[in-house]
């Protein structure tokens, strides 16, 4: 292998930021090395890489390549894209172009808000990445805008609104580009907004069409809303969806309904902590399975649906997988939705089981107390089983890596009184937490069809990182307090360790370029676990925005 100062000198054989991202290679992306062109690095969002350059044996010579800061001190959960040479990656607050050999900026377009959005955004001042395609990147705002940007220039191409921030939307999403359209969700449950997910022409930025994600009294699932509570019935869409090329079926999860006082809402409150699976040139709703009816956890659903095909009872079946807030671990056949297997993967005491004929939950009387008004101690608590954190699965271990939480909460409900732009909860929110003696997360290898684990290593402070794991028998993954970690995919064994500075709450991806097998990661300390959990542990973690890039030195 060439050194990684000789690699850092040659030349990028192809134009930086060359424009053809067409669909056949975004289609592709999960089996090209090369480049990173899908969030999720492929449309079945397993985060896993065929790449073995970097292995078990060598992990230990990983090293930084160089480090490039966002100037900011907000929360960096950017998942990079790579393409011909050139990253791009994204802060709430700037767009930025990096040759990925050297670390030198090639444009960075600063994004414009006003100064209130901030108050009216829940859980991080972030954005989670960009799409690209045909020359174009495109990536949404806090203050709820979609925009496209010429990938060679950072020249800003079009921006539409999506929706009005005083009225508590905000977009943190990475959009995804399937069927040629550009399709991205939306945040605001917590004030009482509608949810919904929307298509734009990539070109114009002419909005296709939206589908609510709360439907109306005369749309189908409408009748599992009374009155009007539909109107402020939540269900945001902020993690990005996957996508089916064969099926032309994209699969998006649908967060929590508002309020969190399940009584103000009777019904299954169709489709909050639901997946939808939707014609990407329409938004068509062809199917949906909804995980936690009438749920009054904040167990959302918005989690990763991680697309594989594999074999169940000696037949090969597409499936869909995912791990799911409300601590079950859910697969599902992705052609029509059919639960084949859910079982609980950290400890939950809200439901006993999920009743593999209904779909449904088998729920406890905790969940029943919950409901009348009373105070329970539920697992998991509201940050989840797992919270957004992406899992990766590898198609040769057949386990999926995922960070989870191990820790409960205290609920009760109360009134819940609507004002446009405030929280609209209906839930004490003092004393919220149960910790336990001991680890507080896990990073689990969990098989998707028990939801029980291979190995786990736990984490006194949780993991709220990306995972990625390798065809090198890699699995990666960082820590709050500023460590990024390589784990032996088979026992959990840890193997490399380096400290990035800040907390690591980013999105690991790696690829090839001239040779050399890269990894990257965006480092920076902010996220929901800092802003909620007082953990005076995180007290000397520092903030700090910035990317990390690694390879193997010989």
């Amino acid at each position: 292998m060439k050194s990684i100062a000789f690699a850092a000198s040659l030349v990028v054989l192809v134009p930086l930021g060359a424009s053809a991202q067409t669909t056949e290679q975004l289609v592709k992306g999960a089996t090209d090395t090369a480049n990173v062109l899908n969030y999720g690095m492929g449309y079945n969002l397993q985060r896993f890489s065929p790449l073995t350059q970097i292995n078990k044996d060598n992990v230990k010579n990983l090293v930084p390549v160089w480090n490039y800061s966002f100037a900011d001190d907000r929360s960096a959960q950017s998942q990079p894209l790579v393409y011909q040479g050139v990253i791009y990656v994204t802060s709430h607050n700037a767009t930025m172009a990096v040759d990925a050999k050297t670390g030198k900026q090639i444009w960075k377009t600063k994004v414009e808000y006003p100064a209130e959005t901030p108050r009216i955004v829940c859980c991080g001042i972030i954005n989670r990445g960009a799409a690209i395609h045909n020359g174009k990147l495109f990536r949404t705002t806090l203050d709820a805008h979609v925009i496209a940007l010429d990938m060679k220039t950072g020249k800003e191409l079009w921006r539409q609104k999506a929706a009005d921030f005083k009225e508590g939307y905000s977009m943190t999403v990475a959009p995804l580009v399937a069927d040629g359209v550009v399709i991205t969700g939306i945040s605001g449950a917590e004030f009482g907004t509608r949810g919904f997910i929307e298509g734009y022409d990539p070109e114009t930025g002419k909005r296709l069409w939206r589908t609510h994600t709360i439907p109306s009294p005369d749309e189908p699932g409408g009748d599992t809303w009374k009155g009007d509570t539909w109107k402020l019935g939540g269900g945001s869409t902020w993690i990005t969806g996957s996508y089916d090329p064969e099926l032309n079926t994209v699969y998006w999860g649908v967060g929590n309904p508002g309020p969190f006082n399940a009584a103000v809402r009777p019904g299954d409150n169709l489709y909050t902590c639901a997946v939808l699976a939707l014609e990407p040139k329409t938004g068509k709703i062809k199917w949906h399975y909804q995980f936690s009816p009438n749920n009054p956890f904040d167990y959302d659903a918005v989690a990763e649906m991680v697309l594989a095909d594999v074999t169940i009872e000696g037949k090969p079946t597409k499936v869909l997988m995912d791990a799911n807030r409300n601590g079950f671990f859910y697969v599902l056949d992705r052609t029509n939705g059919k639960l084949l297997a859910a079982n609980p993967y950290v400890k939950v005491n809200w439901a006993s089981g999920i009743d593999m004929k209904t779909g449904r939950p088998i729920e406890t009387e905790i969940s029943k107390e919950a409901r009348e008004g009373k105070k329970v101690t539920v697992q998991p608590s509201i940050l989840g089983g797992k919270n957004w954190e992406p899992m990766s699965y590898n198609p040769q271990t057949g386990l999926a890596y995922a960070n989870t939480l191990n820790f409960g909460g205290n609920y009760k409900a109360e009134p819940a009184v609507f004002k446009q732009g405030e929280w609209y909860l209906g839930m004490d929110l003092t004393d919220i937490w149960a910790w336990p003696d001991g680890p507080r997360g896990y990073l689990k290898a969990i098989d998707p069809m028990t939801g029980k684990s291979k190995w786990e290593v736990g984490s006194d402070i949780p993991r709220f990182s990306g995972v990625l794991s390798t065809a090198g028998g890699l699995v990666f993954s960082g820590q709050l307090t500023g460590e990024f970690d390589a784990f032996d995919a088979n026992d959990g064994k840890k193997l490399w360790s380096f400290q990035t500075g800040s907390g690591i709450e980013g999105q690991p991806v790696t690829w090839q370029q001239d040779g050399v097998q890269y990894i990257a990661v965006t480092s920076g300390y902010g996220g929901v676990y800092s802003i909620f959990s007082g953990d005076e542990r995180l007290a000397n973690v520092p903030t700090g925005g910035s990317l990390w890039v690694f390879a193997v030195k010989n």
